[in-house]
């Protein structure tokens, strides 16, 4: 893998079994085996992409395209059927909100233990243990269970985390859609803030105003397939003729 670049993707497929009706107890799996039929869903179909250190990138396509997929690729959450995925670095992301928190546990301890994933020893976390609850706003909630959070607290938090643990990488999913506008503003800022110090960005949005406040490059995926990649603008300009003409070729 070349030195100057975050991530190679090479000739990735991902494949999901979608059943028909599956059945759930022991009984059913064995008195009525003909639920388990399925079928195989292609989602991404043999894609390949290279992004740059510190280069900011956002995935843009339809519901369904599979830029959501690629993302948890990227993380490693799910693996793909065939490819090759190099990453050099350590990766932060957002990719389900309040993913890996715990409810009954409090905010506080909930970062312990999200900063840990992300690889952060105790020390580490101890040192950026108040910068992350400033970030996140939540002082008079910090040691309450995150159960009790709204969605935008749950946002303001798994954020916090993400940005603090000195990544290499960040990932994002749509998840910047929640939250008032202010602390949108906030976080939009702060991603400027650490990519200007070298961090690699990749966002997926459906706000193509916000990829192109961040990114230098759009990669738009159809139908599981790199439909085009290159300068925002002009991308998105041809994504949103795409959407206009009713997907028509």
């Amino acid at each position: 893998m070349d030195k100057d670049m975050a991530i190679e993707v090479r000739h990735i497929t991902k494949k999901f079994k979608i059943f028909y009706d599956k059945g759930h107890t022991m009984k059913e799996l064995v008195l009525f085996k003909n639920r388990r039929k399925y079928e195989e869903r292609l989602v991404l179909d043999d894609i390949s992409f290279s992004i740059k250190k510190g280069e900011g990138v956002g995935l843009i396509g339809r519901n369904g395209c599979g830029k959501s997929t690629t993302l948890k690729l990227l993380t490693r959450i799910i693996y793909p059927n065939s490819g090759e995925i190099n990453i050099n670095g350590r990766v932060s992301s957002l990719i389900e909100l309040g993913a890996g928190f715990h409810p009954d546990m409090s905010g506080r301890e909930n970062i312990y233990i999200n900063a840990a994933i992300f690889g952060l020893t105790r020390k580490e976390i101890d040192a950026k243990v108040d910068e992350i609850i400033d970030f996140s706003e939540l002082w008079d909630y910090i040691d309450t269970p995150v159960r009790t959070y709204s969605t935008g607290m749950y946002m303001r938090l798994a954020f916090a985390v993400a940005i603090n643990v000195n990544a290499d990488i960040l990932l994002i999913d749509e998840i910047l859609a929640v939250g008032d506008a202010r602390f949108q503003e906030k976080c939009f800022n702060k991603m400027r803030e650490i990519k200007a110090r070298g961090t690699t960005i990749v966002i997926v949005s459906h706000s193509l105003e916000q990829i192109e406040a961040i990114c230098e490059k759009s990669i738009w995926i159809e139908h599981g397939k790199i439909k085009a990649e290159g300068e925002p603008k002009q991308i998105h300009k041809q994504y949103l003729e795409f959407m206009k003409n009713g997907y028509i070729e």
